[in-house]
Protein backbone atom coordinates (compact mmCIF):
# COMPACT_ATOMS: atom_id res chain seq x y z
CA UNK A 1 0.00 0.00 0.00
CA UNK A 2 2.77 2.29 0.73
CA UNK A 3 4.24 1.77 -2.71
CA UNK A 4 1.19 2.98 -4.04
CA UNK A 5 0.91 6.07 -2.29
CA UNK A 6 4.64 6.97 -2.83
CA UNK A 7 4.16 6.05 -6.80
CA UNK A 8 0.67 8.29 -7.01
CA UNK A 9 2.54 11.22 -4.78
CA UNK A 10 5.53 11.25 -7.51
CA UNK A 11 3.09 11.29 -10.55
CA UNK A 12 0.70 14.03 -8.98
CA UNK A 13 3.98 16.08 -8.78
CA UNK A 14 5.52 15.31 -11.80
CA UNK A 15 2.29 16.34 -13.33
CA UNK A 16 1.83 19.46 -11.04
CA UNK A 17 5.32 20.35 -12.35
CA UNK A 18 4.68 19.72 -16.01
CA UNK A 19 1.66 22.26 -15.40
CA UNK A 20 3.89 25.22 -13.73
CA UNK A 21 6.65 24.26 -16.48
CA UNK A 22 3.79 25.25 -19.53
CA UNK A 23 2.78 28.37 -17.53
CA UNK A 24 6.56 29.75 -17.59
CA UNK A 25 6.30 31.11 -21.20
CA UNK A 26 6.11 34.76 -20.40
CA UNK A 27 4.17 35.76 -23.24
CA UNK A 28 1.30 33.16 -22.50
CA UNK A 29 -1.70 34.99 -20.61
CA UNK A 30 -4.60 37.87 -20.20
CA UNK A 31 -2.87 41.31 -21.46
CA UNK A 32 -5.04 44.63 -20.73
CA UNK A 33 -4.25 46.53 -23.93
CA UNK A 34 -3.58 50.53 -23.52
CA UNK A 35 -4.62 52.69 -26.20
CA UNK A 36 -1.70 55.19 -26.79
CA UNK A 37 -3.76 57.83 -28.04
CA UNK A 38 -6.24 57.88 -25.26
CA UNK A 39 -4.02 56.03 -22.30
CA UNK A 40 -7.46 53.97 -21.43
CA UNK A 41 -7.69 50.48 -21.50
CA UNK A 42 -9.77 48.97 -24.43
CA UNK A 43 -9.29 45.22 -23.96
CA UNK A 44 -8.37 42.42 -22.47
CA UNK A 45 -6.36 39.81 -24.90
CA UNK A 46 -5.49 36.53 -24.26
CA UNK A 47 -2.23 35.01 -25.53
CA UNK A 48 -2.10 31.64 -25.98
CA UNK A 49 0.90 29.47 -27.73
CA UNK A 50 -0.40 27.18 -30.72
CA UNK A 51 1.29 23.87 -31.67
CA UNK A 52 3.01 25.33 -33.98
CA UNK A 53 4.96 26.58 -31.83
CA UNK A 54 3.71 30.53 -32.70
CA UNK A 55 1.59 32.70 -30.69
CA UNK A 56 -2.15 34.09 -31.29
CA UNK A 57 -3.85 36.59 -28.72
CA UNK A 58 -7.89 36.94 -29.30
CA UNK A 59 -9.92 39.72 -27.39
CA UNK A 60 -11.65 38.33 -24.50
CA UNK A 61 -13.16 41.68 -22.99
CA UNK A 62 -13.68 44.92 -24.61
CA UNK A 63 -14.44 48.54 -23.33
CA UNK A 64 -15.60 51.79 -24.40
CA UNK A 65 -13.90 55.23 -24.25
CA UNK A 66 -15.86 57.21 -21.33
CA UNK A 67 -18.53 59.09 -23.62
CA UNK A 68 -18.70 56.73 -26.60
CA UNK A 69 -20.94 53.66 -27.20
CA UNK A 70 -19.00 50.43 -27.16
CA UNK A 71 -18.03 49.09 -29.91
CA UNK A 72 -19.43 45.17 -30.12
CA UNK A 73 -18.38 44.24 -34.04
CA UNK A 74 -15.77 44.75 -35.57
CA UNK A 75 -17.55 46.45 -39.46
CA UNK A 76 -13.61 48.08 -40.45
CA UNK A 77 -12.09 44.31 -40.42
CA UNK A 78 -10.88 43.08 -43.41
CA UNK A 79 -11.88 40.00 -45.37
CA UNK A 80 -13.25 37.04 -43.18
CA UNK A 81 -13.16 39.07 -40.30
CA UNK A 82 -15.44 41.70 -41.12
CA UNK A 83 -18.90 41.97 -39.17
CA UNK A 84 -17.57 39.27 -35.96
CA UNK A 85 -17.94 40.10 -32.75
CA UNK A 86 -15.15 41.54 -31.07
CA UNK A 87 -14.87 38.97 -28.35
CA UNK A 88 -13.18 36.06 -29.82
CA UNK A 89 -11.41 37.88 -32.72
CA UNK A 90 -8.04 36.97 -33.26
CA UNK A 91 -6.28 40.56 -32.50
CA UNK A 92 -2.59 39.67 -33.17
CA UNK A 93 -1.18 36.09 -34.43
CA UNK A 94 2.15 34.43 -36.23
CA UNK A 95 4.50 36.03 -33.54
CA UNK A 96 7.37 33.76 -33.02
CA UNK A 97 9.98 33.73 -30.55
CA UNK A 98 13.00 35.65 -31.44
CA UNK A 99 15.85 32.80 -31.70
CA UNK A 100 18.69 35.71 -30.76
CA UNK A 101 16.82 37.46 -28.05
CA UNK A 102 13.96 35.30 -25.88
CA UNK A 103 12.39 38.63 -24.69
CA UNK A 104 11.59 39.29 -28.08
CA UNK A 105 8.96 38.31 -30.96
CA UNK A 106 8.81 38.99 -34.76
CA UNK A 107 7.14 38.35 -37.80
CA UNK A 108 3.60 38.15 -36.76
CA UNK A 109 -0.06 40.22 -37.51
CA UNK A 110 -1.36 42.74 -35.80
CA UNK A 111 -4.87 44.28 -36.55
CA UNK A 112 -6.01 47.09 -35.74
CA UNK A 113 -9.80 46.70 -34.97
CA UNK A 114 -10.80 50.26 -35.04
CA UNK A 115 -9.33 51.20 -38.88
CA UNK A 116 -9.75 47.53 -39.98
CA UNK A 117 -6.17 46.93 -41.09
CA UNK A 118 -3.69 44.28 -40.56
CA UNK A 119 0.07 45.65 -39.97
CA UNK A 120 3.28 43.43 -39.69
CA UNK A 121 4.01 43.00 -35.97
CA UNK A 122 7.19 42.42 -33.55
CA UNK A 123 6.53 42.71 -30.17
CA UNK A 124 9.41 42.80 -26.81
CA UNK A 125 8.53 41.96 -23.24
CA UNK A 126 10.27 43.94 -20.41
CA UNK A 127 12.83 42.24 -18.57
CA UNK A 128 9.84 41.26 -15.32
CA UNK A 129 7.58 40.41 -18.23
CA UNK A 130 4.57 42.26 -17.15
CA UNK A 131 4.77 44.89 -20.18
CA UNK A 132 4.44 43.95 -23.54
CA UNK A 133 5.10 46.60 -26.60
CA UNK A 134 4.09 45.57 -29.57
CA UNK A 135 4.87 47.51 -33.18
CA UNK A 136 2.39 47.26 -35.80
CA UNK A 137 4.32 48.61 -39.41
CA UNK A 138 4.24 48.34 -43.27
CA UNK A 139 7.01 48.34 -44.86
CA UNK A 140 9.82 48.58 -42.42
CA UNK A 141 9.35 49.29 -38.27
CA UNK A 142 10.46 52.64 -38.67
CA UNK A 143 6.64 53.50 -40.25
CA UNK A 144 4.88 52.07 -37.75
CA UNK A 145 2.85 52.90 -33.97
CA UNK A 146 4.08 50.77 -30.61
CA UNK A 147 1.51 50.33 -27.84
CA UNK A 148 2.35 48.61 -24.80
CA UNK A 149 -0.18 46.18 -22.70
CA UNK A 150 0.22 44.98 -18.81
CA UNK A 151 0.14 41.36 -17.98
CA UNK A 152 -2.61 40.62 -15.54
Amino acid sequence: MAVYKSIFTALVFSVISSLSYANDDPLVGKWKTIDDRTGYSRADVEIKKKPDGTYEGVIVETRNIPGTDKMVICSNCPGHLKDKPFLGLPFIWGFKNDPDNPLSYVQGKVLDPIGGKIYKGKARLNASGKRLTIRGYVGVSVIGRSVTWIKY
